[in-house]
C-alpha cells in the first residue's frame, strides 16, 4: 500500500506521536525516577514500541480518513489502532524481557496517551479548519428547514451522515418514515423511525403539536412504487409541505458519498414507480468488448443512449450513422467528451440509400450492428405513409441484408409497441420490418457462423424527442394548457437509460441462446400509465395546481392513434428469460424469399408514390392493421 503525500506526513506525525507516548507514560507513572532508567534500555523499548505501531498504523486503514472530517468513526479508527499497539506490544516484551523493571500500570497509561496523542491533533486540526467552536452553537445562529425522510434504508443512512459530516448544513432531520413497521421505534444515526409510509399524516400532525413540523419531505429511497410516488405528491399538495429527493446510489458519480447530501425534485420516471432491474453486466461486457460496434440513428434518443452505454464497456471502435448532420455532430462531441478513450467514426448516410450502406459496413467492418434509425412520430408518418414505408421497412432491409452480405456477427433492430395490432402505418412498418429480421434470422442459422438477428420490442420512452413529456414541459413553461387527446388514453413507459439497458442485456441473451432464433424479446413494461394522470402529476411537480393554475385540455384521438397499445398479440405465447424483465414471444414468421419478393413490389409502390397501392399492400402483408382507426385493445388477436 502507498501512502499519498498527506496520508505520509501523517504517518510520520503518528510515529513521532507513538514513540513519544511510551516516554510521557513512563514519566507520568514514575516522575523524576525516570533517570534511574538506562539510555539504551528506554530507547530500546520506545524503538520497540514505535516499530509495532508502525506495522499497526501502516496495515490497519488508519489514514483512509482525512482530518479536515475527522469525525467519530476516524475517534474508533484510532481506539482501534492504539489498542491493537498495546496488545501486539506489551505481551510481546513480556515474553521477551519480562518487561524488567516496567510498572505494570505502564500498559493502561501509555493506551490513554497514545489515544490523545493520535486523536487529539486530528480534531483539533479540524475544529481549526472550521474556525474553532462556532459551529457548535450554529443552532442558535442559523434557521435549518426541518425535514421528514422518506425511506429507512441506505439512502437514508448516507443522507444523514452526508448532514452530520456538514457543520454549516440547512436540514435539520426529525425523523423517518419506513416501509415497513420492522423499524418503527428505531434509529438511523440518531433519528427516530416515526412509522411507515402510510402513517405520514398523523406523523405529520405530531411532530406539528411537538413545533417540528416538516418543512419539506425527502425521499431517500429508489424503492417507492408509482402509487405510493402519487400518494406522496397527493400529500404535498395538500399539507403544503414540497417534496423532493435525494439521488438515487446508482446516480452517484463513482459513489460519492458527498453527493448524498445534495437534493433535487421528484423527477418524472419517479412517477412510472419500476423496480430496478437486475442486469448481467458481465454478460453485456462480454458481447461489446474489444468488438466494432456501429449504431444507426445515433444521434436519436435510443441511438444516443445506445452509443453512450456501449462505449462504457469498451469496444474497439465505434461507427455512429446518423442521415441528421446537428444531431450526429452532438452525440459525436458527447462521445468525444466523454469516451475519448474509444475510437469512433461519425457517418452521415442514410440507411434508404443501400449503396451508401453498403459502403460504410464494407469500409467499417463492424462485428455488432445496432439498428435504432427509424421514423416514429405516428401523425407524422400517418401523413406521410409512403416515406414511412421507405424509411422504416427499406431502410431496416437495407441494413440487414447489407450485414448478411459483409458477414456482420449480429445486427439488433429496435421495434415498438406500436407494431402490435397496428392503428398506424408507423405500427404496420415496424411490423414488417420485425418479419423480415425474424425471415431472415432463421434463414442464417442454417449456415455456419451465419448472422443473427436479434429484435426487441418496447413501449414509450419517458422524455425522447417527439413525446408526450418535452411536449408537456413546453406548455408548462407557457403557462398551459396541457392538451391530452382523451381522458382514457394510455401508454407504456420507461425511461431510456432503462430501456437501453434491456436492449443491450437481450443482445447478450441472444449471442448465448440458440432457442432465441426467430423469437422477438418483449420488454417487461410494467403497468400502463393513463396520459392524463402523468399531465396532473407533472402539473403537481411544477408546483402548480392541476384545473386551476394550469388547465388540461382533451384535444380528441389523432390520426392512427389508439386508446390502448398492447406489448404482444393475444396468442403469443411468452416464455421466460433467465434476465428479469425480458421474455421471449413467438410470432407467425414468413418465407424470407416470399417476403422478399412482397418487398421488392412494396418498395416500387413506394418510391413511386403510389399511396393507395402501399396501404393495399401494406394491409395484405400485416392483416392486423386497421388502416387508422383507434380500436380498444382485443380480446383475442392474430399474429401477423
Amino acid at each position: 500500500m502507498k501512502l499519498a503525500s498527506r496520508a505520509s506526513a501523517a504517518f510520520a506525525h503518528d510515529l513521532v506521536m507513538a514513540g513519544l507516548s511510551f516516554i510521557l507514560s513512563l514519566y507520568l507513572r514514575v516522575g523524576g525516577e525516570i533517570g534511574f532508567y538506562a539510555p539504551k534500555l528506554l530507547l530500546s523499548y520506545d524503538l520497540g514500541f514505535t516499530a509495532v505501531a508502525a506495522c499497526v498504523f501502516y496495515w490497519g486503514g488508519l489514514y483512509r480518513g482525512i482530518w479536515r472530517f475527522a469525525s467519530l468513526p476516524d475517534l474508533l479508527a484510532v481506539l482501534r489502532a492504539a489498542t491493537l499497539v498495546i496488545l501486539i506490544y506489551f505481551p510481546v516484551m513480556f515474553l521477551i524481557t519480562r518487561l524488567a523493571d516496567m510498572p505494570r500500570s505502564l500498559v493502561g497509561i501509555n493506551w490513554l496517551m497514545l489515544i490523545a496523542l493520535l486523536g487529539g491533533p486530528r480534531f483539533a486540526y479540524r475544529l481549526f479548519k472550521d474556525h474553532g467552536l462556532d459551529h457548535v452553537f450554529e443552532t442558535a445562529t442559523y434557521a435549518r428547514v426541518t425535514i421528514l425522510l422518506i425511506g429507512a434504508r441506505e439512502g437514508a443512512d448516507l443522507f444523514i451522515r452526508a448532514m452530520m459530516r456538514d457543520p454549516r448544513r440547512t436540514y435539520s432531520i426529525v425523523g423517518i418514515l419506513a416501509d415497513g413497521s420492522a423499524r418503527v421505534g428505531r434509529d438511523i444515526g440518531g433519528v427516530p423511525v416515526l412509522g411507515t409510509y402510510d402513517e405520514i399524516t398523523s406523523v405529520v400532525k405530531d411532530l406539528t403539536k411537538r413545533g417540528k413540523r416538516p418543512q419539506r419531505l425527502i425521499v431517500a429511497t429508489g424503492g417507492l412504487g408509482r402509487e405510493q410516488v402519487r400518494a406522496l405528491l397527493d400529500f404535498s399538495a395538500e399539507s403544503g409541505i414540497p417534496v423532493s429527493r435525494v439521488p438515487r446510489i446508482t446516480e452517484f458519480q463513482a459513489t460519492r458519498e458527498d453527493d448524498a447530501g445534495r437534493i433535487e425534485p421528484i423527477a418524472i420516471e419517479d412517477l412510472l414507480g419500476r423496480p430496478q432491474t437486475v442486469l448481467d453486466h458481465d454478460g453485456m461486457r462480454n458481447l461489446i468488448a474489444g468488438k466494432r460496434v456501429l449504431v444507426t440513428g445515433a444521434g436519436g434518443t435510443i441511438g444516443g443512449e445506445l452509443a453512450r452505454q456501449i462505449a462504457s464497456y469498451a469496444p474497439a471502435r465505434m461507427t455512429l450513422l446518423d442521415n441528421g448532420e446537428f444531431a450526429l455532430y452532438t452525440i459525436d462531441q458527447e462521445m468525444k467528451e466523454r469516451f475519448p478513450e474509444v475510437p469512433r467514426q461519425a457517418v452521415i448516410a442514410d440507411v434508404r440509400d443501400r449503396r451508401r450502406i453498403d459502403e460504410v459496413i464494407a469500409s467499417e467492418h463492424p462485428e455488432l450492428v445496432f439498428h435504432a434509425a427509424a421514423l416514429k412520430h405516428v401523425p407524422m408518418v400517418e401523413a406521410n405513409p409512403t416515406e414511412g414505408i421507405v424509411t422504416n421497412v427499406l431502410g431496416t432491409r437495407n441494413v440487414a441484408e447489407s450485414c448478411r452480405a459483409h458477414g456482420v456477427g449480429a445486427m439488433v433492430m429496435i421495434s415498438t409497441d406500436k407494431a402490435v395490432n397496428p392503428a398506424n402505418v408507423m405500427g404496420a412498418s415496424k411490423r414488417l420490418a420485425e418479419s423480415l429480421c425474424q425471415a431472415l434470422d432463421l434463414v442464417e442459422a442454417r449456415r455456419d457462423h451465419g448472422t443473427r438477428y436479434v429484435t426487441v420490442r418496447f413501449g414509450n420512452v419517458l422524455g425522447s424527442t417527439g413525446s408526450v413529456v418535452p411536449l408537456f414541459q413546453r406548455q408548462l413553461a407557457m403557462g398551459g394548457p396541457l392538451t391530452v387527446t382523451h381522458p382514457d388514453i394510455q401508454r407504456y413507459f420507461m425511461t431510456v437509460r432503462e430501456a437501453v439497458e434491456l436492449v443491450l442485456q437481450a443482445s447478450a441473451l441472444a449471442d448465448e441462446a440458440a432457442e432465441a432464433r426467430g423469437k422477438l424479446f418483449v420488454l417487461d413494461m410494467g403497468e400502463p400509465v393513463k396520459i392524463a394522470d402523468l399531465a396532473t402529476q407533472m402539473i403537481r411537480l411544477a408546483g402548480k395546481t392541476p384545473g386551476i393554475d394550469v388547465k388540461i385540455d382533451f384535444v380528441g384521438l389523432r390520426p392512427g392513434e389508439k386508446l390502448y397499445e398492447e406489448i404482444f398479440y393475444a396468442n403469443e405465447t411468452l416464455m421466460p428469460t433467465k434476465a428479469q424483465g425480458i421474455h421471449l414471444a413467438a410470432p407467425r414468421t414468413s418465407d424470407y424469399a416470399m417476403l422478399a419478393r412482397a418487398l421488392d413490389e412494396l418498395t416500387e409502390h413506394a418510391r413511386e408514390g403510389r399511396e393507395d397501392r402501399v396501404l393495399g399492400l401494406l394491409q395484405t402483408l400485416v392483416p392486423e392493421y386497421s388502416g387508422g382507426a383507434a380500436p380498444m385493445p382485443r380480446a383475442a388477436g392474430n399474429e401477423p
